[in-house]
């Protein structure tokens, strides 16, 4: 059996920062540092990629930050906005693996509905096999039970399954199930890997 390679997604595939958007819409640095930190946070945007859904979370948080009302309904609405565009050479080395004939899968920590928005987007997608929603799936990494549905969905386990995220934690996890697991920094420290793999 093939060995594949398992891609996240934001930070690895794809820029993610929730600053991309609301840099657009709220003019005074230090604001749109405390909104950031406190309002719309990425623990926060977590619960969603758990499996909360927008109109819970979203209701909850203008109750507690009525005078943000629209930014919060901006996280829903222009989401797409908060990913500036592809991680620099990530996805020319997917296409190159898909060229080979490299099995490729995503394990990624994001919400259902967003993902409902986000994927029509982007035609890189079309290269994997499967991709793991944690927001569909209602769990998120670093929970084993993730890693136990891409081991199910992908037919493979262990070694076979070659990971690259950039949350150390992630890693770990994935490790600990005896993947070929590799913080990403940058795509050309993930080549090097690669081919350490026999991959390319």
């Amino acid at each position: 059996m093939k060995k594949a390679v398992v891609f996240d997604v934001g930070r690895v595939l794809f820029q993610w920062q929730l600053r991309a958007l609301f840099e657009k819409l709220i003019d005074d640095r230090v604001e749109l540092d405390w909104f950031l930190a406190n309002v719309v946070t990425e623990e926060w945007h977590f619960d969603h990629d758990r499996g909360r859904t927008l109109a819970d979370m979203v209701a909850e948080r203008i109750a507690a930050f009525p005078q943000y009302e629209m930014l919060i309904r901006a996280y829903a609405a222009r989401f797409n906005e908060t990913v500036p565009g592809p991680v620099a050479g990530s996805h020319e080395l997917a296409q190159r693996l898909a060229d080979k004939g490299v099995p490729l899968f995503c394990l990624t920590n994001f919400g259902d509905e967003l993902w409902q928005v986000f994927r029509p987007t982007q035609p890189i997608f079309d290269l994997f096999d499967d991709i793991i929603v944690s927001g569909i799936e209602k769990v998120a990494k670093p929970d084993p039970r993730i890693y136990e549905i891409t081991e199910t969905r992908s037919g493979r386990s262990g070694a076979a399954l070659f990971f690259t995220d950039d949350n150390p934690d992630n890693i770990a996890a994935a490790k600990a199930r005896g993947w070929d697991a590799h913080l990403f920094t940058d795509a050309a420290e993930l080549e090097a890997r690669l081919v350490e793999a026999g991959l390319f």
